[in-house]
C-alpha cells in the first residue's frame, strides 16, 4: 500500500476516534448537567413526596421554614437575615456546649466534646465532585450564551419576537411585584399546585390542551403574515 495512503487512513481513523471521544465527553457533560439541573431536582422522588404532601408533617415543616425565610428576606436585608440565622445557631451550639460541660463537671464524667463526632467528620469537597459540577455549570452557561446570541442577533425573527413579548410582559410584572414577592408566590404554588393537579388531573389536562392548541393556532397565523423571506428562513 502507498505510504501516503496509509498515513491518510491512519489520520482519518484517529479523527474518527477523537470525534467519538469528544461526543462521549459532551454526552457525559450533558447527562451531568441534566442530573444537577433544577428540573431534575424537582423530579426527584424526595422532592415529589414533599410537594405532593405524602408526609404532611415533613411537607408542612419545609413549607413553613421556606415561607419564614422568604418573609424574613422581604422584611429585612439579606445581611440581617443571614446574621440572625448564624447568631441563633451560635447561641444554640454555645449553650449546648456549656450545658454539657457543666453536666460533665457535676457528674465527674469524661464524655469529651459533645460535637466531637461532627468535628471529626470530613466536610471537604472531593476534587472530582467539584470538577463535575463546574463542568455541568459550564455546559449550562455555554448553552445560555448561545441561546442569547441567537435571540438577540435575531437568527429567528419569530423567536426574537416571542422574547420581546415576554420581556414586555415582565415589565408589568416588575411594576407590581419585586423578586422576593415572586419567590413567595412561587413557593406557595410549588406546594399548592401539585396536590390540586393530582386530584383534578383529567379536567386540568383538557384545559391545558385547549390553551396549547389556541396558542399554536395564533402563532401559525402570525407566521403566515410574516414576509416571505422570513417564512422561508423559518422553514429552512
Amino acid at each position: 500500500m502507498d505510504p501516503m495512503t496509509q498515513s491518510a487512513q491512519i489520520s482519518s481513523s484517529q479523527g474518527i476516534v477523537d470525534g467519538q471521544n469528544s461526543a462521549a465527553k459532551d454526552s457525559k457533560l450533558s447527562d451531568s448537567f441534566l442530573s444537577s439541573s433544577p428540573v431534575s431536582l424537582i423530579q426527584s422522588p424526595q422532592v415529589k413526596d414533599l410537594i405532593h404532601w405524602r408526609d404532611p408533617k415533613k411537607s408542612g415543616l419545609v413549607f413553613g421554614l421556606s415561607m419564614l425565610l422568604l418573609l424574613s428576606l422581604a422584611a429585612f436585608s439579606v445581611i440581617s437575615v443571614v446574621s440572625y440565622l448564624l447568631l441563633a445557631l451560635l447561641c444554640v451550639t454555645i449553650t449546648f456546649r456549656i450545658y454539657k460541660s457543666v453536666v460533665q463537671a457535676v457528674q465527674k464524667s469524661n464524655d469529651g466534646h459533645p460535637f466531637k463526632a461532627l468535628i471529626d467528620k470530613d466536610v471537604s469537597i472531593p476534587p472530582e465532585t467539584f470538577r463535575k459540577h463546574v463542568d455541568a455549570s459550564l455546559t449550562y452557561i455555554n448553552r445560555a450564551l448561545k441561546q442569547m446570541s441567537r435571540l438577540f442577533l435575531v437568527e429567528d425573527l419569530v423567536d426574537s419576537l416571542k422574547l420581546a413579548v415576554v420581556m414586555w410582559l415582565l415589565t408589568y410584572v416588575g411594576a407590581v411585584f419585586n423578586g422576593i414577592t415572586i419567590l413567595i408566590l412561587a413557593d406557595i404554588l410549588l406546594f399548592a399546585v401539585p396536590p390540586i393537579y393530582e386530584k383534578n388531573k383529567t379536567q386540568i389536562d383538557q384545559y391545558i390542551d385547549l390553551a396549547r392548541t389556541q396558542v399554536n393556532t395564533t402563532i401559525a397565523k402570525l407566521q403566515e403574515k410574516l414576509p416571505g423571506a422570513v417564512k422561508r428562513s423559518k422553514t429552512e
